[in-house]
């Protein structure tokens, strides 16, 4: 018994360990910007080990820039908050009610996807993926993203949790947005709002319009879908309702 509780103690100190070292990561964010995130460094991994996915971005190397909350145009903040959290500069990191909400709806959309798939291969088409919407906030995504595996265990979702009131106890909602959109995905090896307005519209991510950063914000989802798709009619007209939504949204 005696090793039994002795193992469960070293598991609980190294449990706590863990939980002051991101503790201490996060509260550093205030003044020092990430250099990477968990989720960058595996996709790294994963095009140096298996290479890239989309052929057509072959030649274009990992695009990455970080620019400050003020050079990234107002057009894109509300664009992404209008379309993953509308939520965002009022809740306090985890919104309980959405994730119910998203676990219900996507567990039929993943049904209905199922059965389309099968359809399209039938024909010999390639299947769209399943129209997820996630109940995790901005904070929950960059809290996962940051720190975390892409492993979906609950022992995971619940650190996810953890870390999402950390960030929002020790940061404030602007640098949470800032630290998101210059990390978040849109494509593979295209990584942050300043590389992604350059690789789509050649422009400078302080000057996109409001149709072209609804756009990416729609693209959030599935960016590498998406970047191999940029005439998708469903992404045209999802642009189209982000754009109405934008003038509503309340900026941190």
């Amino acid at each position: 018994m005696r090793g039994f509780f002795r193992w469960v103690l070293c598991l609980l100190v190294a449990g706590l360990a863990l939980q002051l070292f991101f503790v201490a990561r996060i509260a550093a964010m205030a003044v020092i910007d990430p250099q990477s995130t968990a989720f960058q460094r595996s996709e790294a991994w994963q095009i140096a080990v298996h290479g890239r996915t989309n052929t057509g971005n072959a030649a274009s190397g990992w695009k990455q820039e970080w620019v400050p909350y003020d050079r990234i145009a107002d057009t894109l903040k509300r664009a992404v908050i209008a379309s993953e959290d509308a939520e965002f500069v009022y809740h306090q990191g985890v919104e309980w009610e959405a994730i119910e909400r998203a676990r219900q709806r996507n567990a039929k959309a993943e049904e209905i996807a199922a059965r389309r798939a099968a359809q399209a291969r039938a024909r010999g088409k390639e299947p769209a993926p399943a129209k997820i919407r996630g109940g995790s906030t901005i904070t929950q995504q960059l809290a996962k993203n940051l720190l975390l595996t892409g492993e979906r265990t609950l022992l995971r979702k619940g650190q996810e949790l953890v870390l999402a009131t950390l960030l929002e106890l020790l940061l404030s909602k602007e640098r949470i947005l800032e630290i998101y959109l210059n990390n978040v995905e849109w494509g593979e090896g295209v990584f942050g709002a300043e590389a992604a307005a350059q690789h789509y519209f050649g422009k400078p991510a302080a000057r996109l319009s409001a149709n072209e950063a609804a756009r990416l914000a729609v693209m959030l989802p599935s960016p590498k879908f998406f970047e191999r798709r940029a005439g998708s009619p469903y992404l045209s007209a999802r642009a189209g309702t982000i754009t109405a939504r934008m003038p509503a949204v309340d900026l941190p």
